[in-house]
């Protein structure tokens, strides 16, 4: 906490008599002490249009945010190292490979249906990879986007068809036409997704470079890094390692869903019982 109150020392004592970085001095503030505290620039972002509805001037786009961290003048701060993944860099300049236009059958985010992006029906996931040591073994991993259940499966290498049986795998345990849509990113892991249309899966893409688009996957591949941080060799961990940290994560509860853990709000879907759940985001 007190490394915290200094940085936010520190930066109000350079900024005196200066234009302010981010839009004004207020937003600045409001995002400084949310970036410390842990919050993505997605959730900044989101957050700021609830607290201020009325405010047009208290706005700011994750974009921006992402660019003061990164930018020539304020990286030395450091802010990144405050991102769920502490990524140095943008990804963009360093991260995965990204391949969009050989994709076989692609269909994008963009053409996604209004109700999956609404996020009022139960069913629709979003799926990446936990990547481990040197790009080689890792994890596959899947969000319901309504009631934020989490599933992981090792998968011994980082490529298409150890994704797909990892996703077959996974929603194989399901009841029949629970799972109705996977909104992926772009890598090469996922070229076989149309596989999944065959059993009636849909799925879409997300924009290169735009993980806030998969926004719940992205969260809960965080919350799976504090377990297993970046250059883990999942050579070495076990399924049962990942469960057991898993089971932890389901087991939380969650504002968004009126403080019920996710397994239970899974459960009741599934089981046609309807746990009330309040907004809180």
């Amino acid at each position: 906490m007190a490394i915290h109150a200094q940085n936010i020392s520190v930066e109000r004592k350079s900024l005196a008599g200066k234009r302010s970085p981010l839009k004004n001095k207020e937003v600045f503030a409001w995002v400084i002490r949310r970036l410390i505290r842990g919050w993505s620039p997605e959730q900044i972002s989101g957050r700021m249009k609830l607290v201020f509805p009325n405010r047009l001037g208290m706005r700011i786009t994750p974009e921006t945010i992402y660019s003061f961290v990164y930018s020539d003048n304020f990286k030395h701060r450091k802010f990144w190292e405050y991102f769920p993944r502490g990524h140095k860099k943008r990804r963009a300049k360093g991260g995965r490979k990204v391949i969009s236009t050989s994709i076989i059958n692609r269909i994008s985010i963009h053409d996604r249906p209004e109700i999956i992006n609404q996020n009022i029906e139960f069913g629709h996931f979003e799926g990446d990879s936990v990547v481990g040591l040197n790009h080689k073994s890792g994890v596959h991993t899947e969000v319901e986007r309504l009631t934020r259940m989490y599933f992981a499966i090792k998968v011994d290498l980082i490529n298409s068809q150890e994704a797909l049986d990892a996703q077959i795998k996974m929603f194989s345990v399901l009841p029949t036409n629970t799972v109705k849509s996977v909104t992926l990113d772009n890598g090469p892991e996922n070229h076989l997704h149309y596989r999944l249309n065959h059993v009636g899966i849909k799925t879409y893409f997300a924009d290169p470079y735009s993980s806030w688009q998969r926004g719940s996957n992205e969260y809960h591949n965080g919350l799976l890094r504090r377990y297993f941080p970046k250059k883990t060799d999942f050579r070495k961990v076990t399924q049962k390692d990942i469960d057991e940290c898993v089971w932890e994560i389901n087991n939380r509860p969650r504002k968004c869903l009126g403080y019920f853990t996710p397994f239970e709000v899974f459960l009741s879907k599934l089981n046609n019982r309807g746990v009330a759940i309040q907004s809180g985001m």
